[in-house]
Order: C-alpha cells, then sequence, then structure tokens
C-alpha cells in the first residue's frame, strides 16, 4: 500500500474517532479532540483526492469509516451483535477492496 493510500486509511480511522467523539463527547477536551480528529481526517482524504479519483477516495473513506464505526460500537459500547449487520459490512468492505484494486488497475494503464 503506498503512502497515498494509508492516508486515506489514516483519515477513515479518525473519521470513526470524530463520529465516536460526536456522540459521547461532553467536555472542552472531548470536543477538542473530536475538532481536531475532523480537521486531520479532512485534511488527509482532501491529499489524497489530489492523486487518486475523488470519487474513488470518498467511497473507500466512508466505507472503511463507517465499517470502523460499527466495529468500534460492539467492541467499546457493547453494542449488539446482528449477524446481517456484520454481512453487510463485509460486502461493504468487499466493495471498498474491489475499488482500490480497480484504482490500481486504471493507474497501470493510463502509465
Amino acid at each position: 500500500m503506498n503512502k497515498i493510500w494509508a492516508s486515506v486509511v489514516i483519515a477513515a480511522f479518525f473519521e470513526v474517532c470524530w463520529v465516536i467523539g460526536l456522540k459521547h463527547a461532553e467536555g472542552i477536551w472531548e470536543w477538542g479532540g473530536t475538532l481536531i480528529a475532523i480537521i486531520i481526517s479532512f485534511y488527509l482524504m482532501i491529499m489524497a483526492a489530489r492523486n487518486i479519483a475523488v470519487g474513488t477516495v470518498y467511497a473507500v473513506f466512508v466505507g472503511l469509516g463507517t465499517a470502523g464505526t460499527v466495529l468500534a460500537e460492539i467492541l467499546l459500547f457493547n453494542a449488539p451483535v446482528i449477524p446481517a449487520k456484520l454481512a453487510l459490512i463485509v460486502l461493504l468492505l468487499s466493495g471498498v477492496v474491489s475499488l482500490k484494486l480497480l484504482s490500481n488497475q486504471k493507474e497501470k494503464e493510463v502509465r
């Protein structure tokens, strides 16, 4: 995985952080951390979109963020494990991986 795709994955990690922060932040420090996570997340996504198609970057960013948020709910906040929800996350992640692979293939064809 190159540095650009790594920045998309890191941006998605920070997306999970700020989404959790929006729900659970109560004090000034939590809100400050949430704001910092938003800034880092969007900065990394925007920088990646300079080198990869915007639609692909956004789809991967949101897909990984969604999957990460659902898994964080289950692991950190004891949300119920619903098999259908987990199956849909697997389907979502397979789409994200497919977009990345297709993006890599397209880049090779352009060169």
